[in-house]
């Protein structure tokens, strides 16, 4: 089966990126106060349930798989991108990385105690994010959270031609935080967390950012 083009695009914008992506993005969860203290909500929310492995669904170079690690998490990365899988292994070679979609998952029904999708639904048009979010819900037990994060907009498409340093193509969606959280609510989550922020300043933020953490039901 051929996957859409929005999937044949990321793959390869993030494959042609991955070393130099690694390189930028590493100090970032440093410098953001807000991103650690809801990493470390999600980490006590899996902790206080019954155990069991945390996906990080759209891992990148997996530093955040690693961040999830260190807060007591059987944490593990899944990446569209082979590229970013391979640079994930190489920077952490104790963790557990593989290649997989978002749209069909190499996980069982109800085998994750909690999973993270940071600025991962930004790369799937709207109108396709519903069979992602169902996808989600059906890898969750019920109880385990989900906690996610995205630029917040109007659903607005961003092409972007350039990106860490190499010529690419990437489209992504700056997201509407109500409609996210109302197909959560369709696939069975309820939103406990809504946290939007300001532009912190930097060259790569230039919309709010949105996060929202939800639960299983």
């Amino acid at each position: 089966m051929t996957d859409p083009d929005h999937l044949t695009e990321t793959r390869a914008a993030y494959d042609t990126v991955a070393a130099s992506y690694a390189e930028l993005v590493e100090p970032a969860l440093a410098a953001s106060p807000m991103d650690r203290a809801l990493l470390g909500v999600f980490a006590e929310q899996v902790l206080a349930g019954a155990g069991g492995p945390v996906g990080d669904l759209g891992c990148g170079p997996g530093r955040l798989t690693t961040h999830l690690a260190g807060l007591g998490l059987d944490a593990f990365g899944v990446d569209l991108s082979p590229g970013m899988v391979e640079v994930a292994r190489q920077r952490h070679p104790r963790l557990r990385f593989q290649v997989g979609s978002l749209t069909a998952l190499d996980l069982p029904d109800a085998g994750l105690a909690g999973a993270l999708a940071w600025y991962s639904l930004i790369h799937t048009p709207p109108e396709h994010q519903p069979a992602v979010i169902a996808e989600l819900a059906r890898v969750l037990r019920p109880g385990a959270p989900l906690l996610t994060a995205f630029q917040a907009g109007d659903d607005v498409p961003v092409h972007h031609r350039q990106g860490y340093g190499h010529e690419i193509s990437l489209r992504t969606w700056r997201l509407d935080p109500d409609r996210v959280e109302r197909q959560l609510a369709r696939a069975g989550f309820g939103v406990q967390v809504r946290v939007l922020r300001e532009p912190d300043g930097s060259p790569y933020e230039k919309s709010r950012q949105a996060y929202l953490l939800a639960v299983r039901r």
